[in-house]
Formats: structure tokens, C-alpha cells, sequence
């Protein structure tokens, strides 16, 4: 595939616990430029199974420009200092330069959560509303995203609430979901008992809800009673790499 070069456009990576999904994103649009690639993690994902997946994915674009990548942690200057559903080996590591040498382009790196939220911020469900919005992605784990008048507050690790002696997202992941093969209906229960603690702490005014799940919204909405006003992302899962390729792109 021919390298994109239009600096409008800037490959986005998004690194999860189970895929490592990329596609080339215009980033006055948000729109794909190109059909996304998907590979599955690694397992173990180590730093550097998931550089040589990572660098696979540019590969498949022969990209030669910025490139936007998320990660599931805590992410400072490049650095991860937590790491969700990935090796730990992870913690401590500078992603942005691991992955700069391995394709040999810059690369900015941000949590997964907050690149999701945004993209549903500029381009999606929170386009244009003002006040606290937070992003909820349910998938392997459970991310967060807080924005206040869209101005988000970076690293909301809130997937890890303690809710009745259970960190949340062992319980309210949609990877639960399916791994204890349980119906909307009662899933949504738990879903609705985290969402209802993150309503107490913050008093958002929109919740969105992301991850591929999102396209599912119908089969559980209809289950929860959260107070704050409750949508279902609009970009799903392609939110993540719209996300990344924007902050790669000197969006704020």
C-alpha cells in the first residue's frame, strides 16, 4: 500500500487488551481514510511482542509520517506508568520512543479512554455539549474519559473503582459478559451499579458510553437508570484511532 503523505492524515493505532487496530484518519473529518487493520494482542504483551505487532500495523500503510497510538494505562510524556490488560513489563516503559524507533516515525501516545473520548468530543456523541461529559468504554476492560466545557482531564483511571470489594472492571467489562456468558439484562445490572458510582463522584451531565459494545446499546439501555443522560458513542470502535491520530496531529 502506497505511504499516505497529506498532513491532514495521520495513521492512528489503538492497542487494547485483546486487538491492535490501525487505519490512516483525516483528522478534519474523522473519517478513515483506508480500511483498519486489526491483529490480535500478544500474549504475553510484552514491550516487545507489541512493538513488533505495532510496527506491523504502520507497515501494512508503508507509513512514513505521524503516528497517534493509545495504550491501556496511564500515560505521561510518552511513559506508561500503569499497565491495564497488558504485560507489566509495560510499567515505567517509554512507548513513544519504542515505537518511534521501531517504524521510524514520531509517535505520540495517550491513554486508550481518552483518545476514545476525544474523538466522540470533536466528531461524535459529545460533539458540541458543554459541561461534564464522561466517556465509559466497556471492552476488555472498562476505560474513562472526563471532559469539562471539552477539556478533558487526562489519566481518569475511574475502570478502577472499587465497587463492593471488586475492582469495576472485573466485574462490568464486556469482556465479563462474554467470558461468564451473561445476559444483557443482567450484566446491565452491574454496568448500571458502576455508572450510578460514577454519577455520585462526578455529577457528569452526558454519559457516553464506547467500545465495540456500543453497537449493542439497545440490547442493554434499556436496563440502566443512571441519572446523567446516557448515549451510545457514535464512533464505536474506530474512536481510539481517530482519537490518537488527532492528538498526533497537534489537536488539543
Amino acid at each position: 500500500m502506497t505511504a499516505v503523505t497529506d498532513n491532514q492524515v495521520v495513521l492512528g493505532i489503538d492497542i487494547g487488551g485483546s486487538g491492535v487496530k490501525g487505519a490512516p484518519v483525516d483528522t478534519t473529518t474523522g473519517q478513515l481514510t483506508a480500511e483498519r487493520i486489526r491483529i490480535d494482542t500478544p500474549q504475553p504483551a510484552t514491550p516487545k511482542a507489541v512493538t513488533k505487532v505495532f510496527a506491523d500495523v504502520a507497515g501494512h500503510f508503508a507509513w512514513r509520517g505521524p503516528i497517534g497510538a493509545t495504550m491501556p494505562g496511564v500515560v505521561k510524556q510518552g511513559v506508561l506508568l500503569t499497565a491495564a490488560n497488558i504485560d507489566k513489563s509495560w510499567i515505567d516503559t517509554d512507548a513513544a520512543k519504542l515505537f518511534g524507533e521501531a517504524t521510524g516515525c514520531p509517535v505520540t501516545v495517550l491513554n486508550d479512554a481518552d483518545a476514545a473520548g476525544i474523538a466522540e468530543m470533536h466528531f461524535g456523541a459529545g460533539k458540541g455539549r458543554r459541561g461534564v461529559v464522561v466517556m465509559i468504554t466497556l471492552g476488555t476492560g472498562i476505560g474513562c474519559a472526563v471532559f469539562n466545557d471539552g477539556v478533558l482531564l487526562p489519566n481518569t483511571e475511574l475502570g478502577h473503582l472499587e465497587i463492593n470489594g471488586h475492582d469495576a472492571e472485573s466485574r462490568a467489562s464486556a469482556r465479563v459478559r462474554e467470558e461468564h456468558d451473561l445476559s444483557f439484562r443482567r450484566w446491565a445490572r452491574r454496568v448500571d451499579v458502576y455508572l450510578d458510582r460514577i454519577d455520585a463522584l462526578l455529577w457528569p451531565d452526558l454519559i457516553i458510553i464506547g467500545g465495540g459494545v456500543s453497537r449493542k446499546a439497545h440490547k442493554f439501555f434499556p436496563y440502566l437508570s443512571t441519572r446523567a443522560e446516557l448515549v451510545a458513542a457514535t464512533l464505536q470502535n474506530e474512536a481510539g484511532i481517530v482519537g490518537a491520530a488527532m492528538m498526533a496531529d497537534g489537536h488539543p
